[in-house]
């Protein structure tokens, strides 16, 4: 299931090419995007780099704020409150 939009600006002889070739596919420009986009990631390697990136960062968020564990199934719709949560406690803990 789609869930996130994303849109950009692109030239208007792009934007014609595009929509052809989604006629010519007989598929949404949304579908002819996405498959784009994947065969670039797949291509470019990036998401090598992307997950060590997202290693890094999740280190250190673990080591500022904890680690997330909980039975809470609704974790990552509460996660923002949580870490908001965190960062004020350590900020009062600080401020004694």
């Amino acid at each position: 299931m789609k869930t996130e939009v994303y849109s950009w600006r692109m030239s208007a002889e792009l934007k014609s090419e595009l929509e052809r070739e989604a006629r010519l596919r007989k598929m949404p420009i949304a579908s002819v995007l996405d498959l784009a986009v994947r065969d670039w990631l797949k291509k470019s390697g990036a998401d090598v780099a992307g997950d060590a990136a997202q290693r890094e960062l999740h280190a250190a968020a673990e080591h500022c704020l904890g680690a997330f564990a909980s039975g809470n199934s609704r974790r990552s719709e509460t996660a923002r409150q949580t870490v908001r949560g965190r960062l004020q406690r350590r900020r009062q803990a600080r401020g004694r």
